[in-house]
């Protein structure tokens, strides 16, 4: 892998805009430096995307990002593919690395294979929620992505919201022992299968894509995955017992690869850090919505059960899951996850 100075080193002072600490990255080296005259090169930049186009951080996300960035003028077209078109997400992520795709939207556990201390923020109750991980994004994430683009030679640009993971099976899950005798689908990645064990669920590691079928046919009682893509999956279809533990925060990590930004002027790049930071907000907002949209239509369908947030016994998941994790994990990562508990 070759090494050199990192793109959260690589700032310059046009980079003038509010931001959190993330995000103060512009990518500025002399092997990137604007074409003769301040011309903007011509490029078509390929993102893509596990995600459906049904799904907020498609329609709210990768497709907003889009719009504004044509809107510039700036001479760079972006490309969508959602839906897994550009292959699984480990894929993907090896295709961004060797600059065959330009932009992806990334899990953490995901990219755990080339920088494996990410999938500790994948870790089940490491966050309390959302609000938890962005504060902890904006105070720790320049040092920690700062590292990962070294061993990757990729750029984490931002997260944006995916939804707090939940439990949807044939029957109710409100404390860790619901969960025996149940078959549940977890991503077939190190950190969601430890996940699987902190939790005390019996997993089953099935791709995304072969999920719905697993479920018609019983080799799951059930999976987890934020409401919103339970929904825009079909997933509910099949499973009629929602169970809100909100036991991992999903976030989707918007990862460019630094092949690509050597091809791009600084006002480009300048101009995809910004348009990423921003659209943020809109999707957590957007997810938001949608999340209580699709739970207010189950809360009212019957024969359909919904086990509220109160009706979980959160204390006992988080115990079960700091008990187990104090143990798995060593070394670096253990002081990660310490940190980020102490953080709460």
């Amino acid at each position: 892998m070759r090494r050199k100075p990192s793109a959260w080193r690589r700032v310059t002072a046009t980079l003038a805009i509010a931001m959190p600490v993330l995000l103060a990255a512009g990518c500025s080296t002399a092997s990137n430096a604007p074409a003769a005259g301040g011309e903007n090169p011509r490029l078509t930049l390929k993102i893509g995307s596990s995600q459906p186009e049904t799904q907020p951080n498609f329609y709210c996300g990768m497709k907003l990002l889009k719009e504004r960035i044509e809107a510039q003028n700036l001479n760079l077209t972006l490309d969508l593919f959602p839906n897994s078109q550009l292959g699984p997400d480990a894929e993907r992520f090896a295709s961004v690395q060797a600059g065959d795709v330009d932009i992806d939207l990334q899990g953490g556990s995901a990219m755990s294979t080339a920088f494996p201390k990410i999938g500790v923020l994948d870790a089940a109750y490491a966050f309390d929620d959302i609000d938890h991980f962005f504060r902890w994004i904006d105070s720790n994430g320049k040092a920690f992505f700062d590292e990962f683009n070294g061993a990757t030679d990729t750029t984490i640009v931002d997260a944006w919201y995916f939804g707090m993971r939940t439990f949807t099976a044939t029957k109710p899950i409100r404390k860790p022992e619901d969960l025996a005798g149940l078959k549940i689908r977890f991503p077939n990645t190190p950190q969601f299968l430890a996940n699987a064990e902190a939790l005390g669920a019996n997993a089953v590691a099935i791709a995304l894509e072969e999920l719905y079928l697993a479920l018609q046919q019983g080799v799951a009682h059930g999976q987890e995955n934020p409401v919103v893509a339970t929904h825009a999956q079909k997933f509910d279809e099949i499973l009629k017992v929602a169970s809100l533990t909100n036991h991992q925060v999903g976030t989707h990590y918007v990862v460019v690869s630094d092949k690509t930004l050597d091809k791009m002027s600084q006002p480009q790049k300048d101009a995809l850090f910004k348009a990423i930071h921003d659209i943020r907000a809109e999707n957590r907002k957007c997810v938001d919505d949608e999340t209580e949209k699709v739970l207010d239509g189950w809360r009212g369908e019957p024969g359909r059960t919904v086990v509220e947030v109160d009706q979980i016994d959160r204390e006992a998941f988080i115990g079960k899951a700091e008990a187990y994790f104090t143990t798995y994990f060593k070394g670096a990562d253990l002081t990660l996850y310490q940190s980020i508990r102490a953080s709460a």
